[in-house]
């Protein structure tokens, strides 16, 4: 299984944010957080509910995990 932000990126966009860096300061991220997010790695949940309360969304407005297995069909 794997984590796609797809839908982080396109909330940051539709919210005006052209930079993903902006995303730092404004969550209370860390850049290693952003470069994981980047990549589709991991992060933990203390730091997607930071991304969340930032954005005043919901975790599935932010990201997908995806079965590796349906990516193939």
């Amino acid at each position: 299984m794997f984590i796609d932000y797809s839908k982080l990126w396109k909330k940051l966009a539709a919210m005006g944010i052209k930079n993903k860096t902006e995303l730092i300061p404004l969550a209370g991220i860390s850049s290693n957080i952003l470069a994981k997010l980047s990549k589709g790695d991991y992060i933990s949940m203390e730091s997607l509910q930071k991304i969340c309360k930032a954005l005043h969304c919901d975790v599935g407005d932010i990201c997908v995990v995806n079965d590796e297995n349906s990516e193939e069909k």
